[in-house]
């Protein structure tokens, strides 16, 4: 049965919930200075196969994370729980692996049983434990200290401030060796082609300019009108005009009537913008994504290395491909 719920109390709760597993996390800094850190991340650097990442419970969620984190970041790695480890699962681990295997307690019997086969691989074995003398730390090539004075839990029961501490111990090995490697933006855009990052660094004007009949383009001695028409036609407010000697957009056209009133006589080549603004289809979508937003228009002529019109860009291509 709820009692009755007290908005305040539950804001200072909550409060007081993040202070601590804040505190929790900034005490491990301290501990990094031991030399146990530096090992681990020099045995995952050097580390021949994948890193195989192990826990059960809390620890195992956390695992998870850690090893989508490493993989996503440079280290391949994957997870197997330990419960399955010791029931068929060890096949997937070699000699040539790291293990990282996490218990608060350093005491979980289904990891402690998979230890001995571990060692007589020759496995390397990472632990992280709240527990520097436990059986799973001793038996381990390094040992992460993340010991808490207490969880978050007003019961000091569920595994709050320590499963926070093991989370960001993992990120912080997993940060290191992403930095020893030289992980770039790019590396990382490869890893997640279907984030936003990984569009942004990945897609080239090319992949989403429009070409072909697509692009409007029109000779120097036609008519302004005949110009809208093609503007009309191909729904992409402007046109080229022969090449790259010029463009024409919607907003020339308003400014131009304003200006001249009767603008049907008018040639083209008389009101066009010359030099227009170009981009190589090689580029980067996201450079053009830059030149429209600094420049404050809407469409792009796209050209090859030689100057040549291969296509046309509009914000909106940006926006589809989700580049923007």
């Amino acid at each position: 049965m709820i009692r009755t719920f007290d908005a305040a109390g539950a804001i200072e709760l909550g409060r007081e919930v993040l202070l601590r597993e804040a505190k929790a996390v900034t005490d491990l800094a301290d501990t990094l200075d031991t030399g146990h850190f530096a090992r681990a991340v020099e045995l995952l650097l050097n580390c021949k196969g994948r890193v195989v990442v192990s826990g059960v419970g809390k620890s195992g969620h956390i695992g998870r994370k850690l090893a989508a984190t490493l993989a996503s970041t440079g280290t391949p790695a994957f997870f197997v729980h330990a419960a399955e480890a010791a029931h068929g699962d060890l096949g997937m681990i070699t000699k040539d692996d790291v293990v990282i295997g996490i218990s608060y307690s350093g005491e979980t019997g289904e990891l402690l049983t998979v230890i001995p086969v571990l060692k007589r691989e020759g496995t390397a074995l990472i632990t992280i434990t709240g527990n520097p003398k436990s059986s799973l730390a001793k038996n381990a090539d390094v040992n992460l200290n993340v010991h808490v004075t207490a969880e978050a839990c007003p019961l000091n029961l569920a595994p709050t401030s320590s499963t926070t501490a093991t989370l960001a111990m993992g990120d912080a090995l997993a940060v290191a060796c992403m930095h020893a490697k030289g992980f770039t933006k790019e590396d990382f855009a490869r890893s997640h082609p279907g984030g936003a990052l990984g569009r942004r660094l990945l897609t080239h004007v090319r992949d989403v300019m429009r070409t072909g009949d697509a692009v409007p383009c029109v000779k120097e001695d036609i008519s302004v009108l005949d110009a809208v028409r093609e503007i009309t036609k191909k729904h992409i407010g402007m046109t080229a005009v022969v090449n790259v000697t010029g463009i024409f957009t919607e907003g020339d056209l308003r400014r131009l009537i304003e200006k001249r009133g009767d603008i049907r006589a008018i040639p083209i080549a008389e009101v066009m913008t010359k030099t227009p603004r170009t981009i190589e289809a090689d580029a980067m979508a996201a450079a053009a994504a830059r030149i429209l937003e600094e420049t404050l228009v809407n469409q792009l002529l796209v050209v090859d290395k030689a100057g040549h019109l291969v296509g046309a860009l509009h914000l909106h291509d940006l926006m589809t491909a989700k580049v923007i």
